[in-house]
C-alpha cells in the first residue's frame, strides 16, 4: 500500500490544469475569482479543464465571498449542471449566523450530489465549534475531505490545532482525510507529515508570479519532491 501524499493544486482553466498534472499533482480543486476565495467555475470551464487532464477533479459550490450560502436555489442549479457535465467530485461548505454548519444548505447540495465525494472546505476554520461541526457533519454521504489551515489565520497559527487533529483520525467525525491548505508553507511539511497528515493543498504556492500568471509545473514539481522525499 502506497503512502503517498495527496497533493491538490488550484486551477482556474485547462492551462493551469495542465501544468499541474504535468508537475505531478493528483488532483485539481477548480474554482474561478481568487478575488473572492474561489466560486464555482462554469460547466464550459470544467468540461474544458476536464477534456485536457486525467488525474480527479474537485470543483468549488460556492456562488459568493464568504462563507453564508446566499441563493441557495443558484447553487442547487450549478450543482445540477456541473453533473450533467460529468463532475463527480465536489468543495463545498456553509455557516450559519451562529458559526455552525448550515445542514440545511448542506444536506440539499448533498442530496443533489447522489453519493459524490466532496471536501468541506475552510469554513470549519471559521467555525464557532470545530469540533461540533465535525460531529454535526459526521453522517452526511460523500464526505471525505476536511480542507482546513487549522486556524482562519493560516497554518502557521494552526499548526497545533491539525496535529492534534490528525492524531484524532479514526474518531466519530474525524475520519474524512485532513487536506491542509491555507498559508501552507513547505517548512510546514515535515512537523505536519510527523503527524501523519498526507494531503496538502496549494494554490499561490503553485503560481511564484502571483495569481496573475499560471501554474508552474517546476513549482508544483517541488512540492510533489518534498511530499514524496
Amino acid at each position: 500500500m502506497s503512502n503517498r501524499a495527496v497533493l491538490e493544486v488550484i486551477a482556474l482553466d485547462a492551462e493551469d490544469a495542465v501544468a499541474a498534472e504535468s508537475g505531478g499533482a493528483d488532483r485539481l480543486e477548480l474554482v474561478t475569482d481568487m478575488a473572492a476565495d474561489g466560486l464555482t467555475p462554469s460547466r464550459e470551464t470544467f468540461a474544458r479543464i476536464r477534456a485536457a487532464v486525467d488525474i480527479p477533479l474537485r470543483v468549488m459550490l460556492r456562488l459568493a465571498d464568504g462563507f453564508a450560502a446566499g441563493d441557495v436555489d443558484a447553487l442547487v442549479r450549478a450543482a445540477r449542471g456541473l453533473r450533467a457535465e460529468g463532475a463527480d467530485e465536489f468543495v463545498l461548505g456553509f455557516l450559519d449566523a451562529d458559526g455552525t454548519a448550515d445542514l440545511v444548505t448542506v444536506e440539499r447540495l448533498v442530496a443533489e450530489l447522489e453519493g459524490c465525494r466532496w471536501t468541506f472546505h475552510r469554513a470549519i476554520d471559521r467555525a464557532a465549534d470545530r469540533d461540533g461541526l465535525r460531529k454535526q457533519l459526521a453522517d452526511l454521504p460523500g464526505l471525505d475531505t476536511y480542507l482546513t489551515a487549522g486556524s482562519a489565520s493560516g497554518v502557521d497559527e494552526g499548526l497545533p490545532t491539525l496535529v492534534a487533529e490528525a492524531s484524532r483520525r479514526g474518531e466519530p467525525g474525524y475520519e474524512p482525510q485532513i487536506l491542509v491548505g491555507g498559508g501552507l508553507r513547505l517548512d510546514h511539511v515535515p512537523v505536519l507529515r510527523r503527524a501523519g497528515v498526507d494531503a496538502f493543498h496549494i494554490g499561490g504556492a503553485a503560481r511564484p508570479e502571483g495569481w496573475s500568471t499560471p501554474v508552474s509545473p517546476e513549482a508544483v514539481r517541488e512540492w510533489r519532491d518534498a511530499l514524496d522525499g
